[in-house]
């Protein structure tokens, strides 16, 4: 009897670290295809996460690259009906709060294919941010909504979704404990010339920081004020955006800032641990941080992982220059690390509910 087959949508760096667990997870009940949007299409923000999370290699790979945010989504979603239309899927899965999120949604929400959101229920109410209305529309597109916090739960519930609705805790803390046992402490540190504990780690990407001069200005004279090392792993964008903005001579002259190229994921683990602080605004990595239990300051005015924020672990500053430097200075590091991402299953709960989702159709 031919298995059942599952349709994956992932294209962006948080989207590759959360796939591998669950993959291999339901790789064992039914066939699975991976689309790979091309959202995220340089080497070293792609080809390097597949190769060392064995990530099976994407059935399709779209190559659409980067671009507007509506003609990115437009044609990410023209591709991916015309494929579900061709291999007709039972499910699609799709992950986190990107474009290639919310297209997968639409094209199979189109097809009337159900869809399985994971990291379901997740807001910042700020509706500038694309993230956000990518993540609103694709929870009310689904069926399947996996939540990694109990309040996204809450969350859901107030918007009026409550059927098809599971806590299952977050995948990335599952990958995470995995390979915290696993990645070399040693190797990235030797390479940079780092000591642990030495210094801090930041990460920049998010569009209201990159896209606005006057915040990345901001950031970049908070850095110049902490004197500390920092360690910058440049995303493309944002090494872009600075030459867009002519400030990457200004960076580049900040004498405590020493910018790198993009790292793995096993070397971003590494960075991670031994640092002494980070600084960024990514979701991911906050995420990492609190795992890590390592003191974060998130260059943002709001955030989802509001319980990382209320356990003290990580204060929001948005760019302010002032806010940034003083906790960079003086964080006060909190004595308890509640546990409010769950057990390291969580691929294997939602495993377990596609699996019954599907004979029940």
């Amino acid at each position: 009897m031919a298995k059942t087959l599952i349709a994956t949508i992932i294209g962006a760096r948080p989207q590759f670290i959360k796939t591998p667990l669950v993959s291999k997870a339901i790789r064992k009940f039914a066939r699975e295809i991976i689309i790979h949007t091309g959202q995220h299409y340089d080497a070293k923000m792609s080809d390097i996460f597949f190769r060392e999370l064995k990530i099976p290699k994407p059935d399709y790979n779209l190559g659409v690259g980067s671009g507007p945010q509506g003609k990115q989504t437009g044609l990410m979603l023209g591709k991916i009906e015309q494929i579900l239309i061709k291999e007709k899927p039972a499910l699609v899965i799709i992950y986190g709060d990107t474009n290639s999120t919310i297209a997968g949604a639409l094209a199979a929400a189109k097809l009337h294919i159900p869809v399985a959101h994971i990291e379901a229920g997740m807001r910042s109410y700020n509706r500038k941010m694309p993230e956000e209305l990518n993540r609103i529309v694709s929870d009310h597109l689904s069926d399947l909504l996996f939540c990694s916090t109990k309040s996204a739960l809450k969350i859901l519930k107030g918007e009026g979704i409550i059927k098809g609705v599971y806590f299952v805790g977050d995948v990335m803390c599952d990958i995470q404990k995995l390979y915290a046992k696993r990645y070399t402490l040693d190797a990235v540190l030797k390479t940079l010339n780092l000591k642990p504990k030495t210094y801090l780690l930041a990460t920049i990407h998010r569009q209201e920081n990159t896209d606005i001069k006057e915040n990345l200005e901001n950031i970049l004279s908070a850095f110049s004020e902490i004197e500390e090392l920092i360690v910058w792993p440049i995303h493309p964008r944002a090494s872009k955006l600075l030459k867009t903005h002519r400030l990457l001579e200004v960076a580049k002259a900040i004498p405590n800032l020493k910018m790198i190229e993009p790292v793995g994921y096993l070397e971003m683990l590494s960075l991670d641990a031994n640092a002494k602080m980070i600084l960024t605004d990514s979701g991911g990595v906050q995420k990492e941080a609190y795992l890590a239990k390592v003191p974060c300051v998130t260059l943002r005015n709001e955030t989802e992982w509001t319980e990382t924020v209320a356990s003290g672990w990580n204060h929001l500053t948005g760019t302010d220059t002032a806010k940034i430097v003083r906790l960079a200075k003086n964080f006060p590091r909190p004595k308890n690390h509640p546990n409010f991402l769950g057990d390291g299953q969580a691929h294997q709960k939602i495993a377990k509910i596609i699996k019954k989702f599907l004979i029940s159709r």
